[in-house]
């Protein structure tokens, strides 16, 4: 295990409910997952094919029983047998300790490792598992409004269901969570076919309709007043006519975006550069090269252009932070999408014919910062999913990132050309893996490194400040670090995550507001 996930001594707050390491990966999942219960949690964490699964939930058993012999040793081997054991301790305690939250650890626990049931010991334990299952599923059924959320953990729980009978159609060696999810997508195969048979029958029914307001939108010539001549530094990004921005169906998209329509919007103008370096420079001393790198890009220009820029680097190094960072230094609205949770047909936008119609992220940037030459911040590209059900996020960035094509790109909630040609991307990844060739090839590609000790003191102020942010405080309302504070953060942090060293001081605040609350 990583020093990231190592506890650090630091005074402890009551109430405090902060998890770390693997902890914090689980209880700190997407807004997808939050309010799910636990087995749901874990389930879908199985079917989407998660890393560390086992490592996430040790670390919320250790939060709950510290010390637990039988966790440490599925922790340092996590197959069936220890994993039995380690369950089996848990339904002991849950009963004298009279803890239902023991029982939801005992049936995750099953619920990860127990395998494909084919004798009866297997099933007990297996049967047990479904009944948590079912009955966590109704709850989700009555109160979560997500579909697809409930489809998936449907899926998950039906094939579950479905084991005992399809043990034949399942390899040797797979845990039923895994058997399960292959059952799970077999069984919704037809479903899925009906229901895009009934999609392409609407389409169909709708084809009229899109041709009138495509004629619409080609017929309509006269266009708002706007200034002839674009003042200088300056880009007119989205231009619609009069009968266009009158259209019933426009209403809800044009509200928040009539003030970025038939606008020349201004361009950022680059900042001597040299106090952009040193600016960065203070904040990140262990990333030079990153940062002239990225820099050099906007040596002779007079308005703030970066051609795509990917950042490579360990997790919690601090690139997203960074980048975030570079933007603000040059003056630049940010909008940061998380890749992990987007697909191609919300970033590049919805048509217009649908109830949910929302113009592509590029143009919200653009919206967001009234300016024309926003930075839009992609986090975690290499975990965009792979599957093209709505469109590969990977495949509509392409037609982004080339100037040729974003100069003129179709929105389909619009329905006009938007000039987006001068927005900034810059992507992170912990891996170059996964990406395909024609994305890494519009990138221009950087390694970023993580923090040592001797940067300590360096990023103290910047993370500091950042907290206060959060807060909702002026960087000015939060004192220094004491002599006593400092040495705690120096002793649990030695360099490698920003992020563990954040956590670090996340509970150092809290403790000293603890503290002042007391006195």
């Amino acid at each position: 295990m990583s020093t990231d996930d190592d506890d650090f001594d630091l005074p402890a707050v009551e109430g405090d409910t902060a998890s770390t390491g693997a902890a914090a990966d689980s209880s700190d999942c997407d807004e997808r997952h939050r309010g799910l219960p636990r087995i749901l949690r874990y389930a879908i964490l199985v079917s989407e094919h998660a890393g560390h699964i086992e490592e996430r939930l040790v670390a919320e058993i250790n939060e709950v029983c510290p010390g637990l012999a039988q966790n440490a040793v599925w922790a340092a081997t996590p197959d069936v047998t220890n994993g039995r054991a380690l369950a089996a301790e848990l339904d002991r305690m849950a009963v004298t300790q009279d803890a239902s939250v023991l029982r939801s650890l005992a049936d995750s626990v099953r619920l990860v490792c127990v395998p494909v049931p084919r004798d009866l010991a297997s099933f007990e334990e297996y049967r047990r598992v479904g009944k948590a299952l079912v009955e966590a599923f109704r709850k989700v059924d009555r109160e979560f409004a997500d579909q697809e959320l409930r489809s998936d953990i449907e899926e998950f729980v039906y094939g579950w269901a479905a084991l005992p009978a399809c043990t034949d159609l399942l390899g040797k060696g797979i845990t039923a969570a895994r058997g399960a999810t292959i059952l799970g997508a077999r069984m919704a195969e037809y479903r899925i076919a009906v229901a895009k048979a009934a999609l392409r029958r609407r389409l169909k029914e709708e084809e009229e309709e899109r041709r009138q307001d495509h004629a619409e939108a080609s017929a309509a010539k006269q266009q708002e007043p706007i200034a002839e001549v674009t003042p200088e530094h300056h880009l007119v990004v989205a231009r619609l006519s009069k009968d266009a921005m009158k259209n019933t169906k426009l209403k809800d998209i044009l509200g928040p975006l009539k003030d970025v329509i038939n606008v020349a919007l201004p361009l950022v103008k680059a900042p001597p550069l040299h106090e952009v370096r040193n600016a960065l420079l203070l904040e990140f001393p262990y990333a030079a090269d990153v940062i002239d790198f990225a820099l050099a890009d906007l040596v002779g220009r007079t308005t703030v252009h970066l051609r795509p820029l990917l950042l490579v680097g360990d997790p919690g190094g601090g690139k997203t932070f960074f980048g975030r960072r570079l933007g603000e230094v040059l003056g630049l609205s940010a909008w940061r999408t998380d890749a992990s949770r987007a697909d191609g047909a919300a970033f590049g936008g919805t048509d217009r014919r649908w109830y949910s119609a929302e113009p592509c992220h590029p143009f919200l940037a653009v919206a967001q910062g009234k300016i024309a030459n926003p930075l839009v911040l992609i986090d975690e590209i290499e975990k965009a999913a792979s599957r093209n059900d709505y469109g590969r996020l990977w495949d509509c960035l392409l037609g982004f990132l080339d100037v040729e094509s974003s100069a003129r790109y179709p929105d389909p909630a619009l329905q006009v050309n938007l000039d987006l040609s001068r927005i900034s991307y810059l992507a992170t990844a912990n891996t170059l893996d996964p990406l395909p060739s024609p994305i890494r090839d519009r990138f221009r590609v950087v390694k970023f490194p993580k923090p040592t000790a001797d940067h300590l003191n360096a990023l103290l102020p910047a993370v500091i400040a950042d907290l206060a942010k959060e807060r909702g405080l002026d960087r000015s309302w939060v004192p220094p670090l004491d002599g006593a504070e400092y040495a705690a953060v120096a002793r649990n942090w030695r360099g490698g995550s920003v992020r563990r060293l954040r956590r670090i001081l996340e509970a150092i605040l809290r403790d000293r507001d603890a503290n002042a609350t007391r006195n």
